[in-house]
């Protein structure tokens, strides 16, 4: 990629991740509008935090239906609903978008959709006097799928709100003002919600703040208010200070209809490299496998090993900081042994781990070992991880966290490794879009798994088809070794 062929003149590549156009940029200070732009991310970040994986999910699976199995069941229908939904509709989205031109009117389309949707699950009671259980999985749904869709329209923005030579450092920031404030969210949930009660420690009050009912599963559910509040926030400077894309005067429909014209271009351009192909299919499947653990760990956690919300919310935290490690771990993989051999062992350490943690409970160690907590004294005096099984689990959660994140790292040099130079905004917009367009092969997997095997842990064990698919589809690429350059295959 250089800098006359701006990634933002492509339709199609318009959906790439900001991580991939971090590897692509040059030196530049941010401008206002940069800033603005990373701090939309630092917005966003928490809902998938807050909402998705640790706390409120769990919530739905172990509280509102009651039956863990029966609520992984169904978060997995709904979620497998939302990725159908995004396969259909947001790469022609991310591929017409610069037909379009204007993207912040979208934008605030999708924020003023999420925000209020979001701050309606608060009412998602127990008994379910507020929100019912399909209402409550019907919103989440909606709000998966204007996620997606902001998303789009987020990274399109990135080259004309930062330029290429500041493109790298807009996105880093993204990524660091994501994490910090997912981090810091979880953090003051704990601190003035979860831990209160539970702990005689002088800094933490003794109560929940605001006079929330722990009965009423208020902590847990007043993390909807939480992420709807940090994401209006947190889109304001992108409508005030970020450049948008000039009128185009092009028809909403002729818009659509060229860039489907676009994909269909992009896509038999990338069909001639078969190295390339090969890898981006196997890439849909272990990355979906990946994005799976991440998405239905606190949903296991807290059907299987009973955690509430406070182990979640700690587990959160301290895996978000561990995975900062992986990035690191990525890029010395992918420098020693080269980015697939990267590859390969961050997805067999996550089949590890997987593996591992589907042979967990608060009874039982690694399938084999029988442990009851009554013949052993505590780990310690705290509120969580009292047990040795729990301190497994967190450790194995340490694993995962760190070579997933590896993964994500290793698999966009990859690419570079086997791809030509003037063809990388058509590759790398194919990789954005597999990434969308199969959202919904880990949920409909986890979904027939737990309807089949009427278990948590069955439904949990189908990721690893994905995992274990991708990892062999690995071995027919040629390329993407340490000394490989783009579009110049190495084996």
């Amino acid at each position: 990629m250089t800098e006359s062929t701006p990634l933002e003149v492509h339709g199609p590549s318009s959906v790439i991740d900001p991580p991939v156009i971090s590897e692509l940029g040059g030196d530049g200070r941010l401008s206002r509008g940069a800033i603005s732009w990373s701090i939309f991310e630092g917005g966003r970040d928490p809902y998938v935090i807050l909402m998705t994986i640790y706390i409120f999910m769990p919530y739905v699976a172990s509280t509102m239906v009651g039956d863990p199995v029966k609520g992984q069941e169904l978060i997995s229908r709904f979620q497998q609903y939302a990725g159908w939904i995004v396969m259909a509709t947001a790469p022609f989205l991310g591929a017409s978008i610069d037909k379009l031109g204007p993207r912040k009117l979208w934008l605030a389309l999708a924020v003023t959709g999420m925000v209020p949707l979001i701050a309606a699950l608060w009412w998602a009671r127990p008994d379910q006097s507020g929100l019912t259980i399909p209402v409550t999985m019907f919103i989440a749904m909606l709000v998966n799928v204007l996620f997606a869709y902001s998303e789009v329209l987020h990274n399109s923005m990135l080259i004309r709100a930062a330029g290429m030579k500041s493109a790298h450092a807009a996105s880093g920031l993204a990524l660091s003002l994501g994490n910090a404030a997912s981090v810091l969210a979880l953090a003051f949930t704990a601190w003035a919600f979860a831990l209160p009660g539970k702990v005689a420690w002088g800094w933490v009050p003794a109560t929940p703040l605001f006079g929330l009912s722990a009965a009423a599963h208020e902590p847990e559910r007043v993390v909807a208010l939480l992420a709807a509040g940090i994401l209006a926030v947190g889109a304001i400077p992108i409508f005030l200070f970020t450049p948008d894309a000039p009128r185009t005067g092009v028809p909403i429909a002729k818009a659509f209809a060229d860039g489907a014209a676009d994909l269909w271009g992009m896509l038999r351009t990338v069909s001639r490299f078969k190295d390339a192909v090969i890898y981006l299919l196997s890439r849909m499947l272990f990355v979906d496998g990946m994005n799976g653990v991440l998405f239905f760990f606190g949903v296991l956690a807290a059907g299987v090993m009973k955690w509430g919300a406070l182990d979640l919310l700690l587990t959160g935290i301290i895996l978000s900081v561990v995975a900062v490690f992986g990035g690191f771990t990525g890029r010395w993989l992918d420098q020693t042994i080269g980015p697939k051999n990267a590859l390969r062992i961050e997805i067999f350490m996550t089949i590890l781990g997987l593996t591992a943690l589907l042979g967990m409970a608060p009874d039982k160690i690694l399938y084999f070992w029988p442990y009851h907590a009554a013949d052993h004294a505590p780990l310690w005096n705290g509120p969580v991880y009292r047990t040795l099984p729990d301190l497994i689990v967190l450790l194995i959660g340490f694993s995962n966290a760190v070579f997933i994140t590896g993964q994500y790292a290793s698999a966009r040099t990859a690419l570079t490794r086997l791809t030509p130079p003037e063809r990388t905004g058509a590759f790398f917009g194919v990789y954005a879009l597999a990434g969308v367009a199969t959202a919904w092969l880990a949920p409909s997997l986890v979904n027939i798994g737990t309807r089949v095997t009427h278990s948590q842990q069955g439904g949990f064990a189908t990721i690893i088809i994905l995992l274990v698919l991708g990892l062999f589809g690995l071995m027919f690429v040629k390329g993407g070794g340490r000394g490989s350059e783009a579009g110049m295959p190495v084996p």
